[in-house]
Parts: structure tokens; sequence; C-alpha cells
């Protein structure tokens, strides 16, 4: 497949240089492609999509008439991340979770960055995932985001920014591993010179991390992966986890609190639960302590996991550090905690709580990215560049209604990677959700999950927005 009519537009492109050079990391690939022709390219495509097809690589779409499982876009031409790049990558990663955790402890014990003025205390008091059940919680070795996924854009700069944080329950590393699994079959060569970091450790490395959580008196731990069930967007991602890891899949109907511990039916009778890796929203969690409309949770699961008796990953509460809002002050906190500067900086971001902030976002709504405080999935988002008169004018009279809630950033040129479209290449918007395991040790995943915005010109990357997937290749040194 040639490259003659490969055109970058401008954009910061991760494959080539702007003077159609290929960049030194993806040489190999490049070179490879060229010598590939167009039939076989799309035949490999075909080919990928059949296998993923039968693994059942599928997520489902919310209020979707047309279908609930959706088969997950993938293109075949991988997302390189040179050696050099991805270090400090991992190295800001390990930084932002060992502060966002010390800040989650403090905010549900002392509080103390918010006496000493860095965090305002009604940005924390206001937070919609700041949960008051859970002060005072102790959880397991001090450890409340076991599992988080950290979104990262690339400007035109060429320089990584933190995008948003994943604290709850972060997904899409199924697709990570799967993507893996095919693009080796479908360029072995390429993927053997190009000495590719593996990702396949990881079901293990997450079963680790668990079983360390579990009670101290405990020696072969029980886990379990509980979900919310077949109807959810992630579901085929809690099975495969599951299944991945040699652990038991629930729904909260399969567990049961008794005698202040948590019991899981079994044909031969009730067995006790010593860590559950939950894929449930806190509100849903436990009934008696959240929502109490909720069918999912499980009664009396919050005073089990108070008691030491249970262990969850991740900890109920963790959620306030995805609010948009917190975001903001990160760098703040990372500087409080460690006394250090932050090694990936965060998009600038304007508080439309802030009086003088507020002013420059309605000012400049046609510029400006803005979003919610605790929206998902691209939901919820005003693109000001892409937006009409209409969009813009109610996105303003919902931020004056309720300024907190809302943030705006600058419309950033995001990196782009060549992807398949029709019979061709064509540059496409990307992003990166790296996933980081705080077990006895933060472990970064080398790579993570690269969502591609597969229509032409668009930012938005989410699958439920019409976004796919590429498989990301970090080399060694």
């Amino acid at each position: 497949m040639k490259f003659e009519a490969y055109e970058t537009d401008g954009f910061y492109d991760e494959m080539f240089h702007a003077n159609g050079r290929p960049r030194t990391g993806t040489s190999v690939l490049a070179q490879r492609l060229e010598t590939i022709p167009e039939e076989e390219i799309l035949q490999r495509q075909k080919a990928a999509e059949a296998a993923l097809l039968q693994l059942g690589i599928t997520f489902n779409v919310y209020g979707d008439s047309a279908g609930i499982e959706k088969i997950f876009p993938f293109d075949i031409i991988p997302r390189i991340v040179e050696a050099h790049e991805w270090t400090p990558i991992e190295q800001g990663l390990k930084q932002r979770i060992y502060a966002l955790n010390l800040f989650i402890n403090d905010i549900y014990h002392d509080q103390k960055i918010i006496r000493d003025g860095v965090v305002p205390e009604h940005v924390i008091a206001s937070s919609k995932c700041f949960l008051r059940p859970c002060i005072g919680l102790k959880p397991p070795r001090g450890v409340w985001c076991h599992i988080t996924g950290t979104d990262l854009v690339r400007d035109g700069d060429g320089c990584f920014y933190v995008l948003e944080d994943n604290l709850r329950c972060p997904s899409g590393v199924s697709y990570v591993l799967e993507n893996r699994v095919v693009m080796k079959r479908t360029f072995p060569h390429v993927f053997e010179d190009s000495r590719v970091c593996p990702v396949n450790t990881y079901p293990s490395k997450l079963l680790e991390t668990l079983e360390r959580l579990a009670p101290a008196n405990v020696t072969d731990p029980t886990v379990v992966l509980l979900t919310p069930g077949v109807y959810n967007s992630a579901y085929f991602e809690h099975s495969f986890l599951a299944q991945q890891m040699g652990v038991q899949l629930v729904e909260g109907r399969d567990l049961v609190v008794e005698d202040n511990f948590v019991l899981m039916r079994t044909t031969k009778g009730f067995q006790r639960v010593d860590v559950i890796y939950r894929r449930i929203d806190d509100d849903f969690l436990d009934p008696n302590a959240f929502r109490p409309d909720s069918m999912l949770g499980v009664p009396g699961l919050l005073e089990v996991y108070r008691a030491g008796r249970v262990a969850l990953a991740n900890a109920p509460g963790t959620g306030v550090a995805d609010d948009k809002v917190i975001y903001a002050y990160v760098p703040k906190i990372i500087k409080y905690y460690l006394g250090e500067d932050p090694i990936l900086p965060n998009v600038p971001t304007y508080l439309c709580g802030e009086a003088n902030e507020l002013q420059h976002v309605l000012e400049n709504l046609d510029k400006l990215v803005v979003k919610t405080a605790n929206g998902s999935g691209g939901y919820g988002m005003l693109v000001g560049p892409c937006s009409s008169q209409a969009e813009r004018e109610a996105f303003a009279a919902a931020i004056k209604a309720n300024p907190r809630d809302y943030i705006a950033q600058p419309t950033l040129n995001l990196s782009r990677v060549p992807t398949l479209v029709g019979n061709h290449l064509e540059g496409r918007h990307v992003d990166l959700r790296p996933y980081i395991l705080y077990g006895e040790e933060i472990y970064v995943l080398p790579g993570g999950l690269t969502r591609v915005a597969l229509k032409k010109g668009s930012l938005v990357v989410n699958s439920s927005q019409g976004g796919g997937s590429k498989d990301t290749w970090v080399l060694s040194e």
C-alpha cells in the first residue's frame, strides 16, 4: 500500500514527519506496508474483523433502537509509541496515581488539603462523586484506586497531556488484549522486528493486585468480579477478565451478607468471598448505604467492607477524583502531596464555577470544548468549532443555570495516525487510555487502548460516538 497520496494536513502525524519521512520507530512498519499490495491489506483488515467477531469483541449502546450489541470497530494500522516517549508517560502516570490516592484518602479523613486552601471546600462538597458514607473508610493497605484508566491526548506540539482521570470502573482493557492477539497474526514479522512490549501479563498482574487486598488472615482468597449483568455496555469485558483470571463472574443477586461476611451462592452452598473486583458504580453497590432503589448491588456490603472482612477494588468514593472540576486542581494536588511538578501536564482548563472564567467561556463557546463535570462516553459535550449557533445557545443556558457542573478547554489539534478508509489510508485523530494497577507497586501496562475517531475530521473517539480502536505498540529500548 503506497503512501504517496497520504497527507498530514498540518496535524502532528504519529507515523510521518511533515515532509513525509517516517518517524524512527515507525520506519519498519511504513516500509513493510509499502511492499504489501492494496488488496492484501484489505484482506488482512477483513480477516482481523472476522477474528474479532469470532472472539465476541462487542459493546452495548444504551438506547440504540438498531440493536443491543455492536462489534467494536478495529483498524489494523497500529499506533506506535517509541521507548523514549513512553518512559515519561509511565513515570507521569505513576506520579499522578500516587498523588491522587493520597488526595482521596485525605478528602475522606483529615481534609488537610482543604484546610491549607489548595482545593476549595465548596468544590469537594458540591461534587456528585464525593460520598459522605465513605468518610472514615480505611481501604486495605491504604490504597483506594487499584485499577485506573487515564486518558491522554497528544497535541500539535507532539507532547502528551492528561485529558481526564478514570478511577471508578475504567473499561477497555479487554480490547487491548484481544487487539494484540489479532495483530500478532496480522503483521507477525513486523511485530517481531519492531520489538513491541508485551501486554499479555495484564490478567495475572490484575489478579495479583486483587489477591493482595484480601484480609490478613486469609491465605487462599476467593476473588470474584461483580458485574451489573448482560445488558451493561462492558459486559463482554467483565466476562473476559473473569475468565482470564480464573475467578467467578457474579451479579449482586449471587451474593449475600450474613454474619458480617459476604457469601457467594454456589451449587455446593454458600462460599465466603474475600475480594470483589466491582464493575458497578458506587451508587448501586449497596442499597443500604447509597441508592435504596438499586437492584444491582449487595445490601450490607459497605458495612462488611468497613469491618475489613471483604475488599473492594476500586474502593467506594474514588470517583471524587474523576470530577472534571477537581481534575483542574491535580497539578496543585501533585505539588501539595509530593512536592513535585507534574511530569504529565493537564490540558488548560476553565472552571465555569469561577465568575471570571465563566465569562470567558460564554464569550468563546465557538472556540472551546465544553464538558459536564461528571459526563462520560462523549455525551454532554460541546465541540465549539463544530457546533451550531443553536447548540451554543443551549449550552450557554445550561452553563448559566449550573456553572459548577461545566468546564471548558481549548480545542486541541489531536495527533493523527494513518487509518484504513475504504481502500486507502487517511489520518484520523486518536487518544490513548493506559491502564495502571496499584498493588505492591504501581504498574503501568505498556500501551493501552488507542481510540480512533473514524469519522473524517471528528475529535470524538468514544465507541458510542462512532469511534474505533487500534493496537498500541510501545517499543522496547
